[in-house]
């Protein structure tokens, strides 16, 4: 495959959509050939998906299995109808999410056991990893406090020590594979952040 697959992690409010967005215009005024996309939704099956397993519902609850089940469902379809065949079209993609959020989430936040996930995430995945992957780190009270006063989805209302546990989940999945997991401060402003995204994509990819 001569395409790149670049994916963005990170927990809630940490800056993912703004960074990609800049990212992609970035690209493009490279005349790169460029794609944006994201689990889950990134398919037309994928934007039923994530209806069921962001919405909240009082009456409707998702057991820890199903959860993972339907999103390992999201990627496989995922893959097979986006991400591999732009990657054989040699384009650029920028993802938000990939198999590290489900470590992260599913792993350290809910706390199933990991050869589970990591079984799961090879079928989904068939071995295709990203080429790097950007955590946009900042802490959860921040992130959190970022999403204020907006309309919070199933994940984005679980407890604070939730998400401290997927915060933790990442510091680990980046010391762990450090040639592809690159931390970013997503503290600093959006211009000082997307000008460290640029010089790491310009360092490893280009």
């Amino acid at each position: 495959m001569n395409g790149k697959l670049i994916v963005f992690e990170g927990v809630e409010g940490c800056g993912k959509t703004t960074q990609m967005q800049l990212c992609f215009q970035w690209l493009e005024s490279l005349n790169i050939s460029v794609v944006l996309t994201r689990e889950p939704g990134g398919t037309e099956l994928g934007k039923d998906l994530r209806g069921l397993l962001l919405s909240k519902s009082a009456n409707k609850s998702i057991s820890e299995i199903t959860e993972i089940l339907l999103y390992a469902a999201d990627r496989a379809q995922h893959i097979e109808e986006e991400l591999k065949p732009n990657l054989a079209m040699g384009k650029y993609i920028l993802c938000d999410r990939y198999t590290d959020s489900t470590i992260a989430y599913q792993g350290y936040g809910r706390g199933l056991d990991m050869s589970l996930i990591n079984n799961l995430n090879q079928i989904a995945t068939g071995g295709l990893t990203s080429d790097i992957t950007i955590w946009l780190d900042v802490d959860v009270e921040v992130g959190l406090w970022r999403k204020r006063g907006q309309a919070l989805d199933r994940i984005e209302q679980e407890t604070m020590d939730f998400h401290r546990r997927v915060q933790w989940g990442y510091t680990e999945l980046a010391v762990s594979y450090p040639s592809r997991i690159v931390r970013v401060d997503g503290s600093a402003s959006q211009e000082v952040v997307q000008q460290n995204i640029q010089n790491i994509l310009q360092k490893r990819l280009f």
